[in-house]
Parts: C-alpha cells; structure tokens; sequence
C-alpha cells in the first residue's frame, strides 16, 4: 500500500512539473506570436512522419531488405494516406512564414543574400548529420558483406526527406519573385502538364516539372495568406470543397490512383512526381487549415497544447530527417530476434496492420534517441535573427532566446 501511495505522490509531481514547465513557455510566449502557424507546421511534420511509419515496410526475404507498403496489398486503406500525406500544408506555411520573414528583413535593411543565407543555414545545417551518419553505415555495411540490395533500401529510405529540402529551398530563395504570384499560374502548368503526359502520351520527364510547379501551388497560397488575401473563411471553403470536388473527380473519372503517396510497383504514383490529383488534394488540405485557423489559435492558449507544439517546431527538422532512421534502427534491431510481424514480414493483411501499431511507439522511443544526439545541429549555433517562440523570464536568461526554425 505504502508503494502505490509513493507512486502516486512522484505520477501528481511529474505532473506538477509538467504543467508547470508548460505554464512558464506559455508566458513567456511574445503576445503577437500566431500559434495556429506553429501548430500548422507540428501538424504537418506529424502526420508525414506517421504516414511513413504506417505504410513502409522493410521485408527480410532472405534475400535482404526491401520496401513494400500496406497499399499494395490492401488498396481499400488508400485512405490513410489522405490523413497523413500533409506537406501541402508545410508548404502553404512555409510560403506565408517565408514571405513576412523577407518583408520584415527589407524592413530592417537586411540584404537578400544575408536573408537567405540565414534561412537555408536553418534548413541544411540539420542535414550534415544525417549525411555524414549513413555514409559511415554504408560504407560498414558494405564492407561486412551485407547485400547491396538491402544497403540501397537503407540509404534511400533515410535520404529520402532530402528532396523536400532541394524544393524548399529553390522556393525560398525564389520568394522575393514570388510574393505577387498568383497560385492559379502554377496550377495551369501542372493541369497542363497531366495533359500532355496522360492525354496526349507526352514524355514522362515532363511529370518533373510539377516538382517545381506543384510544390509551389500551397507555396504560392502561403504568399497570398501574408497578403491578407485568405483571411476570410470564405477562401477556406472554396479551397476545401473546390480541392475535394476536383480531386474526387480525377480519381473517379480521369483514371488517377486512389492513394496520395507513391505504392511500389504502382504505374502511377500521385506524389513522385506530383500528379495534378496530389495538386488539387493539397488545395483542399489547404482550405481546411485555413478554415482551422481560429480554432487551433484557441486551443494553443492552453498552456500544455502550447508547450507541445513549441517543442515540435524546435526540432521540426530534426524529427523529419531522422524519422527513417528511427524505423530502419528498430527494424534492423529487431532482425536479432528473427522476421517479427508488423515488422519485417509482408504487409498483406489487417494482422499487419495491428501488429504495426503496436511498432509505433518504439519507432517513436528510437526517434527520441536520434533527437537527443542530434537536436543541437539544429537548435544551436545559429546566427543571425529568426522568430522567437519564448523569452527567458529572468534577466539573464532574457539575453538568450529559444527559436523555432522557421521553414
């Protein structure tokens, strides 16, 4: 008896702790920060990282490793990716935070190339870890006689997040020309590149342009929000039933898979490179951010909601470049025991699925892991000026800020 009244006097003061921690980020939030943006971005690099999670899967076949998804098998679960495929919204706040952060450096006379030198240091600085780690692994790999097929499954699963940092990237640097663009132009050009590939049997290369113009549709709309030109709720309901009805559309009647993420061995992928299907998604799942806007503003006063998300964005990059890994840790790991279901066996039923579940909270132990040994490569070191989620309260501390890496 004494041991569970011990126990639950330590549970109420971590509790006590807890909240307490998140009541002093709360207040020393400055007043004018827009915490729906926060918690857009948390949302989007969650429900990514989730959605790999949920449907890749490393199959040993005694062979090696190699990739195969749930959507192969069960086709009728395509709509899980529509839950978790969210980097239109990473892309709409990326451009909406990318576009205030330029006005405001022109503000303060900030040159461009000092501006955009100190948002990519933000985005790539993270990325040199990663890189350098699964160099070493490799090359070991390699040269312990492990099977290339299953050293070329592992460095492409965890390199993967890399060509949304390329296309970021080329988009941020572009965003001075891209302040006044209008998102239907780059709609235009992926509608009409569809048409040439899947209407008139034009080349495939030409889907490669829709990296660009794709990508930049939410981005363009993020200017349009800093512009105040999506502040009505109006907008958000034309996007969202607009983006839903167009989508529905394609998948029914033009032929376009169901799944908003690429399935291997799929003729069609919607998401490399972007489909217009993917485009006209992502506008719907941009309407129905902006329409949460007001909603996820009230739920970020309360101080535990606030703190979680502030935590999130700090390590925003660090959690999406190392998610992989934490998968391909515990999958690798766990091969000491043999083929676990979920784990290393054929995606091909519900029993996966469940057993996948199960998995989830041991890829998210392991991504602590990669967190703490590499969270510093994005939150310490940076130079020059950048948002500030919360102040110190004291005046030492007031000398130093906690920043979130705006992307």
């Amino acid at each position: 008896m004494r041991d569970v009244i011990r126990r639950r006097a330590a549970h109420r003061r971590a509790a006590a702790r807890i909240r307490h921690g998140a009541t002093r980020i709360d207040e020393a939030t400055p007043a004018d920060r827009d915490r729906a943006v926060d918690a857009l971005r948390a949302l989007a690099i969650l429900g990514v990282v989730l959605g790999h999670w949920l449907v890749t899967a490393l199959v040993s076949d005694g062979r090696g490793l190699h990739t195969a998804s749930p959507l192969q098998h069960l086709p009728w679960l395509a709509p899980i990716s529509w839950a978790f495929q969210t980097l239109a919204v990473f892309f709409l706040v990326g451009g909406h935070v990318a576009t205030k952060s330029h006005a405001s450096a022109r503000a303060r006379g900030t040159t461009y190339p000092a501006w955009l030198a100190t948002r990519l240091s933000r985005l790539f600085k993270p990325v040199a870890a990663v890189l350098t780690l699964w160099t070493v692994i490799a090359a070991a790999l390699l040269l312990t006689g492990a099977e290339l097929i299953t050293v070329r499954t592992l460095v492409k699963l965890a390199l993967s997040p890399l060509w949304f940092l390329v296309v970021f990237a080329a988009l941020t640097a572009a965003t001075p020309l891209l302040t006044r663009l209008n998102p239907l132009w780059p709609l235009a050009v992926v509608l009409h590149v569809d048409l040439l590939r899947f209407g008139l049997g034009g080349p495939s290369w030409l889907g490669w342009i829709n990296v660009a113009a794709g990508w930049l549709v939410p981005y363009a709309l993020g200017a349009a929000w800093t512009r105040g030109e999506l502040d009505r709720r109006r907008a958000g309901w034309i996007l969202l039933t607009g983006g839903t009805a167009a989508t529905a559309a394609l998948v029914a009647w033009a032929g376009y898979p169901a799944s908003m993420v690429g399935v291997p061995g799929a003729a069609v992928s919607n998401l490399n490179p972007p489909t217009l299907a993917a485009v006209t998604f992502g506008l719907a799942q941009c309407g129905l951010a902006l329409l949460l806007r007001e909603r996820l503003r009230r739920t970020m006063r309360r101080p535990l909601a606030w703190a979680a998300v502030a935590l999130v964005n700090l390590s925003a990059m660090t959690i999406f470049l190392w998610h992989q890994t934490a998968l391909m840790a515990t999958t690798a790991t766990g091969l000491l025991a043999g083929r676990l279901p979920g784990l290393h066996t054929v995606p091909d039923g519900l029993d996966w699925v469940a057993a996948r579940l199960v998995w989830l909270p041991v890829f998210a132990l392991a991504l602590t892991v990669c967190w703490t040994a590499f969270r510093t490569y994005e939150q310490g070191g940076r130079g020059g000026r950048s948002s500030r989620i919360v102040r110190g309260h004291s005046p030492a501390e007031r000398t130093r800020t906690v920043e979130v890496t705006h992307v």
